[in-house]
């Protein structure tokens, strides 16, 4: 007995140092990772540089640090949709930057995220006589999208360029879950509120395929505005482009199709780049990249003053709990400490969202009324998405800027109580016995359906979440809340029709709104723009979560593209949303 005693001592004592001496490891090799991304993300910028956007991976709001497990493999984070913006417009003044070079490689991106990127563009043409060159060995239609500011577009002879329309994607999986015996329950309130439709039908509903064509046909004319200005077509020549599969067609009949600037392989776009620079063959381009620029150089409204703008960025889904997206607890903790905090002049906060939890919703709306009340003024930026929760959390800023292509309003609410009791009897003959005190003390149930007193009442609570949502939209956009309802009911609005209804005040993107709010602060001077939250990379936070097997197995769920995982991911997230949501549906548009 004692010999076993002292044998199971020193394994344990042998564990524990075992552990320290792993978690010591990961962090000096976490460490050694930071330190060499810091020290190449400075460069030089010397006479004759080159912005370099290379479009390849995620565009994000902003720079974001990864998980150290991404961080130790050697996966980028993304670009920063800050970055770039910010840069190009640097660099249109910068008399060592002598133009701009795009590379289409895929990045992945909203309409509206390019939308600024273009914007920016655009504003570097305006303000300066530099050059935009784009290259790619082919382009995706939301790369050439962007590129399609550039004055010169260059595609690989055996490459191509994809223009094809949009089309919008939404899986329904009522079908699997019939077979697995898994009944939803539903509780909604709009006729368009659609997020609950892939768990409750085969096929997309009347009303939720008119809103899509709506707002799918608004932003198409926009993108092909862009195109056709930026390629000196009509309209009709885009759309022709577009249906006769022009990605498929022969690189060399791009040029007099007026789709490209020329046909050339990569080196010869480096050779045209080397002479716009006045480089030698045989020396390299100095291509700085948006990341390194904005590390390396002045970028504007960086000077500390005592005129400051807060920038609040609120980009993802919004929910109770949690690490990633907006977390209630955590963003009205945020918007107190800029309460509290009397060095910022006013408030813009960057939605970025589809919504999700109403209760977190609410609060985070609770809480910015409190920022209005001290007089200082708040303003919205809108990114892809301002959607029901994302529009909630809005609707009481004292000046809302959107995109024509975001996605906005769905207001509306939605229940979801998901039954195991057919999976568990009827698949697995798996039985239960329950034994309760009052009638309702097994409620919620996931292995019980409800009964038609439960229904009744959950109805009675998603109503009246929807009245409060309806009546907060109203009192923000000071509109009667039957202008409200009228254009609620969940639908969802393309930026440049929720203008016309009163959703959303100005067409514009972030550093539109910027502008106004200096201005409407008589900031005459230099004024600072400050981001919050603000970034910290927590290592030993990181490595503490490494050490659970939870981490691990997120990681591989979240990069795994086999169809199970993507399943797994789904329930998983649908088992951590609040019972109440106001959450617009996932739909891809491509």
């Amino acid at each position: 007995m004692l010999k076993r005693f002292f044998i199971s001592l020193l394994a344990t004592i042998t564990g524990v140092w075992i552990s320290v001496g792993l978690f010591f490891l990961l962090g000096l090799v976490f460490v050694g990772v930071v330190a060499a991304g810091q020290d190449s993300s400075t460069v030089k910028v010397d006479r004759h540089s080159i912005l370099y956007l290379n479009l390849n991976g995620e565009i994000n709001e902003r720079q974001t640090f990864g998980s150290i497990l991404e961080e130790m493999s050697g996966q980028s984070s993304g670009l920063s949709l800050a970055d770039i913006t910010a840069s190009v417009r640097a660099a249109a003044t910068d008399r060592n930057i002598d133009g701009i070079f795009i590379e289409a490689n895929g990045a992945t991106a909203g309409t509206a995220t390019r939308l600024e990127i273009i914007q920016a563009l655009k504003y570097f043409k305006e303000t300066s006589e530099k050059w935009i060159v784009a290259y790619g060995d082919s382009y995706t239609q939301g790369d050439y999208f962007l590129a399609s500011v550039a004055d010169s577009i260059i595609v690989n002879p055996m490459g191509g360029v994809d223009v094809h329309g949009l089309a919008a994607t939404t899986y329904f999986y009522k079908g699997l879950l019939d077979k697995l015996g898994i009944k939803v329950q539903i509780l909604k309130v709009g006729t368009y509120k659609s997020a609950v439709e892939p768990f409750m039908l085969t096929d997309i509903s009347p009303a939720n395929r008119e809103q899509q064509e709506l707002y799918l046909n608004q932003i198409w004319g926009d993108i092909t505005d862009v195109i056709a200005d930026g390629r000196g077509v009509d309209r009709l020549t885009v759309n022709t482009w577009a249906d006769s599969l022009v990605m498929t067609a022969d690189a060399k009949t791009y040029v007099p199709r007026h789709i490209v600037s020329s046909v050339e392989y990569r080196h010869a776009a480096i050779d045209m780049l080397k002479n716009l620079t006045d480089t030698d063959s045989d020396d390299d381009l100095n291509l700085v990249s948006p990341e390194q620029y904005v590390a390396s150089a002045k970028i504007p409204h960086t000077d500390r003053t005592s005129n400051n703008i807060a920038v609040l960025y609120a980009v993802g889904e919004i929910s109770d709990a949690g690490r990633e997206g907006i977390i209630g607890p955590k963003m009205v903790a945020q918007i107190e400490k800029l309460i509290e905090n009397d060095d910022n002049d006013g408030l813009i906060m960057r939605v970025n969202s589809p919504g999700g939890s109403a209760f977190a919703s609410e609060q985070i709306w609770e809480a910015l009324e409190r920022y209005k009340a001290t007089g200082r003024p708040f303003y919205v930026s809108m990114g892809d998405y301002a959607a029901s929760g994302g529009y909630y959390i809005s609707c009481g800023a004292d000046r809302i800027y959107a995109q024509p292509v975001t996605l906005t309003g769905s207001i509306g609410i939605f229940g979801m109580i998901p039954c195991l009791e057919g999976l568990l009897e009827d698949k697995l003959s798996v039985n239960q016995a329950v034994v309760t005190t009052n009638a309702n003390a097994n409620f919620i149930s996931l292995t019980e359906p409800m009964n038609a007193q439960q229904t009744l009442h959950m109805q009675k609570m998603i109503n009246r979440g929807y009245e409060v949502f309806t009546s907060r939209c109203a009192e923000g956009r000071e509109m009667p809340i039957d202008s409200i309802k009228a254009i609620a009911e969940g639908r969802v609005w393309d930026g440049r029709t929720a203008l016309s209804l009163g959703l959303v005040d100005r067409m514009g993107n972030l550093e539109d709104a910027i502008a106004d709010m200096a201005q409407e602060l008589n900031f005459t001077s230099k004024y600072t723009v400050t981001a919050y939250p603000k970034l910290k990379r927590d290592i030993w936070e990181q490595l503490e979560e490494l050490q659970s097997t939870g981490l691990i197995r997120q990681y591989l769920l979240e990069t795994s593209t086999d169809p199970t995982a993507l399943l797994i991911r789904e329930a998983e997230k649908i088992k951590d949303w609040a019972p109440v949501q106001a959450r617009m549906i996932e739909t891809v548009i491509k």
